[in-house]
């Protein structure tokens, strides 16, 4: 299992969601970068599942590519 990086200051659901996340309920705002290594998740998911803690409502954000930006994508040759 992989790191889980939450980033607050990205998330799209910034606000109208922060009440009901697990992130507000466990450090209130945060302002840096939070890392959960694989045993952390598992408790989280347990805390959650359980009605312990409400359920993460990370929202990230989703590059969308330019076509400008990529000459093939440009000309419709995409590899």
């Amino acid at each position: 299992m992989e790191i889980l990086r939450i980033d607050c200051g990205t998330c799209r659901a910034r606000g109208p969601a922060c009440d009901g996340c697990m992130m507000m309920a466990l450090l209130g705002p945060v302002s840096e970068i939070v890392e959960f290594d694989a045993d952390e998740q598992r408790a989280l998911r347990a805390m959650s599942a359980s009605g312990l803690l409400p359920p993460l409502r990370l929202v990230r954000p989703v590059h969308v590519p330019n076509p400008a930006d990529n000459q093939d994508l440009a000309t419709g040759f995409a590899m």
